[in-house]
């Protein structure tokens, strides 16, 4: 069985550079192969992980509502769609869920996508999902459960509060997932009594905190993957002690 970590938070908190810091420390421990699902609408996972993406699955779902081709069924083609979406990489793979449904009867079309990607998450040990602030992406494309769901949030008042209303939403919709954390990232010196507090009133479980890392800021302005990080960069050794304590890697 695939062990599932889905990633939110609302934008700007850093939850993708953390979902590609995730696969790495994954990787380094020997957890492959993983599929990393990018299923922000605002994809960039790709550039964090230093891949290029020729296709994404809304454009496979688009070819389809268009029609198949010619001695294809719609599940054939659908299957070759998502296969071709996968982006291959050594110990993982990528797979961009793209835009959103558009105008237009899509129901058949996201039937198979999602018959085609829990087949396809079952070939993998590890899935990381990459999600917007909101947990739609799990209940209605990708998969209907999380092992692990991790938050992203800056150490403001208006961040947790963020954090707080994604744990509800996964809770409102009633999704299959074994634990929550809540990960504190960009955090000047030490974590505020101010959200230490507000961590504590809203019963958020906190996994750790990240310091602000300027590393970070410089491979973001030179446009170079932050997977590639030192590892003695401050944000990858607060973040894999995070991942240590957090992730039984023995039960999978």
């Amino acid at each position: 069985m695939s062990m599932m970590i889905a990633m939110a938070g609302k934008g700007g908190t850093g939850k993708t550079t953390i979902a590609g810091l995730l696969i790495r420390f994954l990787l380094k421990k020997g957890m492959v192969p993983i599929l990393a699902v990018d299923a922000d609408s605002n994809a960039n996972l790709n550039e964090v992980l230093g891949l290029k993406v020729e296709m994404t699955l809304g454009e496979a779902r688009e070819g389809i509502k268009d029609g198949v081709p010619p001695g294809m069924t719609r599940d054939l083609y659908m299957e070759y769609k998502v296969q071709a979406s996968l982006v291959e990489s050594q110990g993982y793979d990528l797979i961009v869920m793209g835009r959103p449904e558009g105008p237009g009867c899509y129901c058949h079309a996201n039937t198979l996508l999602s018959r085609y990607m829990d087949r396809l998450c079952g070939n993998y040990r590890v899935v990381v999902m990459d999600n917007e602030a909101g947990m739609e992406h799990i209940s209605r494309l990708v998969a209907r459960q999380a092992d692990i769901l991790l938050i992203v949030s800056d150490p403001t008042q208006r961040g947790l509060l963020a954090a707080v209303r994604i744990r509800d939403l996964a809770r409102e919709l009633r999704l299959n997932i074994k634990k929550d954390y809540v990960i504190i990232n960009r955090v000047n010196q030490e974590l505020p009594l101010t959200a230490k507090d507000a961590i504590e009133a809203a019963g958020l479980n906190l996994a750790g905190w990240v310091p602000e890392d300027e590393l970070i800021t410089q491979y973001d302005t030179e446009g170079r993957p932050t997977v590639d990080l030192p590892d003695d960069a401050k944000s990858v050794q607060a973040l894999n002690e995070i991942f240590e304590n957090i992730i039984s890697i023995d039960d999978y």
